[in-house]
């Protein structure tokens, strides 16, 4: 491996090891996102895995923290800009000026995706691609506006993995089938294994969540924990609910 990352015992490659956040430099800790419990009692994320996914209920941070990660990797977030807020909050982005990088090496491309805004994302390509046609070709072919939501971001993992990097992933099973989830649970698999990607996903995915070699970093708890994959509420809610169903009644 070369001085970009360091590869494991299966050619798998961490770019990015290790998340402090330093709480000493919070401007407030009144206001989101500097009230959350989980930015105010956790010191350090380990992220040393190909894939660490972050796992937590609905507003626990994971999403939060992802975003502020990506800022401070200096990783572009597409999205609308042009709306605004009644009462806007002037430490919403701000958490990235408090965290903390260890790299394996120096830093690398990178890319964030989060399901609520890639809409955005993809009628900026079809607006390129009228000055450069050949640029829908890196995704399929055709206009990603023309396929189904589920369609549209499965094209863009397809080929954007392909790109050696770090990827950060806000809920990317959002807009898929359980069969897809599969898919992506494939590629995210494939593309860590070739040795040159690394991910962070915050995800809500039972499936996604049994990648083997992954770490689990939940959100549930304050400071943030590894927790084993049968640990994870999205496991144990799944079987507990298939579990009550029990079999069908014969007739």
């Amino acid at each position: 491996m070369d001085s970009s990352g360091r590869a494991g015992d299966s050619g798998s490659v961490v770019y990015l090891a290790e998340m402090t956040i330093a709480q000493g430099r919070f401007p407030t800790r009144e206001a989101y996102p500097f009230n959350l419990h989980v930015v105010q009692e956790t010191a350090t994320l380990n992220l040393q895995a190909p894939v660490t996914f972050f796992v937590g209920e609905n507003g626990s941070g994971k999403s939060t923290v992802l975003r502020a990660l990506a800022h401070r990797c200096g990783i572009h977030i597409w999205e609308n800009t042009g709306s605004t807020r009644g009462h806007p909050n002037p430490f919403a982005e701000r958490l990235c000026e408090c965290l903390d990088l260890r790299w394996l090496g120096s830093g690398v491309p990178g890319s964030f995706f989060a399901a609520e805004n890639f809409r955005n994302f993809a009628e900026l390509v079809d607006a390129w691609a009228v000055g450069d046609p050949g640029l829908l070709a890196y995704f399929g072919g055709s206009s990603l506006t023309e396929k189904s939501h589920g369609q549209c971001n499965m094209a863009f993992f397809e080929s954007r993995f392909r790109v050696p990097g770090l990827y950060l992933l806000d809920e990317p099973e959002s807009a898929l089938s359980p069969r897809r989830q599969l898919e992506l649970r494939r590629i995210l698999d494939d593309a860590s294994a070739r040795g040159d990607a690394q991910f962070v996903v915050a995800t809500h995915s039972p499936l996604l969540l049994s990648l083997p070699g992954s770490r689990i970093l939940s959100f549930d708890t304050s400071p943030v924990a590894e927790v084993a994959y049968h640990n994870t509420d999205s496991y144990r809610l799944h079987r507990e609910f298939f579990d009550s169903i029990g079999s069908p009644a014969r007739p």
